[in-house]
């Protein structure tokens, strides 16, 4: 995270996404995709921190802050991060914002708002531009 390009005012922040196979885990990969976009943060690979990929978790520990984004309770992102020894991170997880699990993969954009704010809050990162 050396290079700074995923930040507002110079500070690397990462966000890892679960990504599971529920309408909260592709709500989590749609948020991280979003918070990218917009440069609030830089979507990083949450598989190669979970296999011990040596340069993936370095860029993860690089970043000034780190988010991890898990859909529910089981928490793999969290896990994942945990696993990998990088214990400094902010915690977003989705159906505690009052978001149902379900099967599927429907994205309702009032949902996907509700978490980019939660994200945003939690990375101190701009407001929606």
């Amino acid at each position: 995270m050396s290079n700074g390009s995923c930040c507002c005012g110079g500070e690397a922040r990462v966000v890892l996404a679960c990504s599971g196979g529920s309408n909260v885990g592709q709500l989590t990969n749609e948020v991280a995709k979003r918070l990218t976009i917009s440069g609030d943060a830089k979507f990083l690979c949450l598989a190669g921190v979970g296999g011990h990929v040596p340069g993936m978790v370095l860029s993860v520990r690089g970043g000034d802050k780190v988010l991890a984004l898990d859909g529910c309770a089981v928490a793999c992102a969290r896990k994942c991060l945990e696993a990998a020894d990088i214990v400094d991170f902010e915690y977003v997880c989705v159906t505690d914002l009052g978001i149902e699990k379900r099967p599927g993969f429907d994205v309702p954009e009032a949902d996907a708002e509700r978490v980019i704010a939660a994200c945003r809050e939690k990375l101190g990162a701009r407001t929606a531009s």
